[in-house]
Parts: structure tokens; C-alpha cells; sequence
């Protein structure tokens, strides 16, 4: 995998997870490389691009030497995904302080919706080498 995109998510909520299979199996050329929010991969890159205010409601995309959050990092990686989900990027229209908030009261709420696991995730054998820093 040569220079991918890196998703950062929250590795125990259930939507996240459901979030990066839809991902993957949305991406035949493996343009998305993922790492939990909870490893160290993701402490140093959260880091090394000064994400501000990062925690395990926040999704971070590093994309082309670029860090994007929140709606801005969602609204990135449908712009690269097959089928119609590319078309979700027009919602980029919508200023960024208003999707912003959206995320935000979905992300506050996505345990109560969807529940969590005690632990991260385990990709399967057909995916493990999409995933940064999990050590498995």
C-alpha cells in the first residue's frame, strides 16, 4: 500500500467499525489504510498534525500530507469511494460550522445508538493489512 489515506476512528463504537467495513468494501483499490483512534499509530499522527481538541468522537483522515476532521474528513472519503457515495461531497456546500455540529451531536450519541465493544476490533485475515498500529 503505497501512500494511503489514513483513517483514524473510534476502534470500540460499533457505528465506527460498521463505518470502516462500508469503507472497505466500497474501496477495490485500497486507497484507505485504518488505525484506532486508541493506538499509538494514531497518538503520534493526532500529533505530528496538530489535530486540535482530538478524542475518540473524532474522525481524522491524512490524506496527501493533509489532515482533515470531523465533517471535513467524512465528506473526503466519500469523495473516494465507489458508487454513488462520491456525490455525498456536494454537502461540502454546507458551511462547516453547521456540519460541524451535525457530526458532533451524532458523534456524542453514537454509544447509546449503536453500543460499543470492551475492546478494538480485530480485522479479518483478507483486510489486517489495511490496519496501522494494532499489533496483530
Amino acid at each position: 500500500m503505497n501512500n494511503p489515506h489514513i483513517v483514524i476512528f473510534d476502534g470500540v463504537c460499533n457505528f465506527c467499525n460498521g463505518a470502516v467495513h462500508f469503507i472497505i468494501n466500497r474501496d477495490p483499490e485500497s486507497v484507505f489504510a485504518f488505525t484506532p483512534m486508541q493506538s499509538e499509530v494514531a497518538q503520534e499522527l493526532t500529533q505530528r498534525y496538530n489535530v486540535p481538541d482530538v478524542g475518540t468522537d473524532t474522525l481524522v483522515l491524512i490524506k496527501e500530507g493533509k489532515c482533515y476532521v470531523l465533517s471535513d474528513a467524512a465528506l473526503e472519503i466519500a469523495k473516494e469511494l465507489k458508487g454513488p457515495w462520491r456525490f455525498c461531497y456536494a454537502f461540502k456546500i454546507v458551511p462547516r460550522p453547521i456540519r460541524d455540529a451535525v457530526y458532533k451531536l451524532f458523534a456524542r450519541n453514537r454509544y447509546t445508538l449503536f453500543g460499543k465493544k470492551d475492546v478494538c476490533m480485530v480485522p479479518s485475515e483478507e483486510v489486517k493489512s489495511r490496519f496501522l498500529g494494532t499489533h496483530i
